[in-house]
Formats: structure tokens, sequence, C-alpha cells
């Protein structure tokens, strides 16, 4: 019996990107299917959250962030590739974060965020959490810094807190902050870049554990020729994707090692 896949681009799924994921999930999909792959979806996924995307045991393909992948789904998944995207704060196959305050807030350095109030998007966010966290210990050798740090749910969602005035600080990934301010520029006019994280690599597209060499091979021709088809040029560039690394890291050793970082300049935990 053939499986029946799925497919989910969660991540930066905004709904003014809908239609351009749409394409090119239907450009991927075709090529799949001239190759001679059965059981393609023909639509992606989008009646799950992000974290049942990634386990479910009939992942085709998708994109998740590199943290929870490497704290509690390693060996659940295969990574298929890094994508590379155009906007501010990517290079190569890495990202950073934007550390956004108010824009009328006087804060100028991260040292002057101290007992200040942070949000996040999710705890086991690369981006929102991680990164920032590594940003922040060579400040709080006492394991502390924030007053406060609140939960979001989503970037956007961190990002209107801080231009609202119920937050002072978050990290927002560059390629979302990107997006977002394209597509609500009065929301980012009322936030200020004060800093940048450090980099990691940009948030891999992965497959279900149990798929195999060949169809992961597929997978990864499949996206390079898709990168590279100049018919699909606006849609690529409206979702900032300027191609593929098809060889991820699949130890996570950076964002691992940026944890290690904090937690020896004594801030395990974002505090």
């Amino acid at each position: 019996m053939t499986p029946e896949f799925i497919a989910a681009l969660p991540m930066y799924d905004f709904p003014p990107l809908r239609e351009a994921h749409d394409r090119l999930w239907s450009a991927l999909a075709a090529r799949l299917v001239a190759a001679g792959m059965r059981g393609v979806p023909t639509t992606l996924t989008r009646t799950l959250d992000h974290v049942a995307t990634w386990r479910h045991p009939e992942l085709l393909l998708g994109q998740a962030c590199e943290y929870p992948l490497a704290k509690r789904f390693a060996g659940r998944v295969r990574l298929v590739a890094t994508p590379r995207y155009s906007a501010p704060g990517c290079e190569g196959a890495l990202y950073r974060s934007v550390i956004v305050v108010r824009a009328a807030d006087d804060v100028r350095e991260l040292r002057d965020l101290r007992g200040r109030r942070c949000v996040i998007n999710e705890p086991e966010s690369n981006s929102g959490m991680n990164l920032l966290r590594a940003a922040i210990a060579p400040l709080a050798p006492d394991g502390r810094f924030f007053d406060s740090v609140a939960v979001s749910g989503s970037h956007l969602a961190s990002a209107t807190a801080v231009a609202a005035g119920s937050a002072d600080v978050a990290a927002i990934d560059c390629v979302s902050f990107a997006h977002l301010s394209r597509m609500q520029p009065e929301l980012a006019t009322g936030l200020r870049t004060l800093a940048w994280t450090p980099a990691s690599p940009c948030l891999p597209w992965i497959t279900a554990a149990s798929t195999d060499d060949g169809t992961l091979g597929l997978l990864r021709t499949v996206l390079v020729e898709v990168a590279a088809d100049q018919t699909l040029a606006a849609t690529l560039s409206q979702l900032l994707l300027a191609g593929f690394s098809p060889e991820p890291d699949g130890s996570f050793g950076e964002v691992l090692r940026l944890e290690r970082m904090a937690a020896a300049a004594g801030y395990g935990m974002l505090a």
C-alpha cells in the first residue's frame, strides 16, 4: 500500500505567503511525481501544528527549528537540506535573530535591558530563546538578567507585545522579521533593532525518520532544481528563498554549542 504522505511548511507560512508556498509545493510535487514517486500529496497540510507535523510518521517534507530537533527529536526525523534566505541578517545558510525594542525606548545597549520584560515565542525556539540566551549570557554572570520572561506563542505575537508596550524586548528570527516588515510595516515602525544575536544554521527542511535514502536523495535533487527554476523566481523572491544547501549539519553542532556556552557562563536558563 502506498503511504499517505503529508507535506507542511509551517515556519514562515504567514497568511499572505500561503499562495506562494502552495506554488512552491506544486512545483516540488510535480517533479517528485515525474520521477515516479507515488503518494505525493497535492496540497500542503495546514491542519496540524508544527510539532505534530515533525512527529508525523509519513512526513515527506517539512521545515523545523533546529533547537527542538536537537533536544527532543534527534533520530526522529532526517534532515533534507538547509535553506538559504535573502533576508537581512542571513549569510549563506546561516541566519540571526533581530533583538528588537520599542522604537521610542531609550535603551542603547544590551546591558541596558537588565531588569526589563522579555517575551519569547516558545521556550524551545532557537531564534527566540537559544540565540537570545547566547547574546545575553556574557552580561548575566549571576544567572539572572530580565525582570520577567513571558511566552507569546509566535514571533508575530512577540513583536506585537514589544510594540504595544506589554514587553520590552524580543528576539525575532531575521526571516520572520523581514516578512513582517513587508506585510505589517506599521508594526515594524513601532520597533527598533537594538542588536543581533549570534548566527546559526537556517531552519532545516526535514523528512520522517523512515524515509529511505533514495527518497531523501530525490528530495534534495528537486529542491535544488526548483531553486534554480527561473519560472519560480517571483515566488522564491516573495518567500525570500535564495537556494538550498543539501548537506545539513545533522549534529546540530552550532545550536548546541551556543547552549553550552551560555551554561558555561552561568546562564543556562533565559531568566
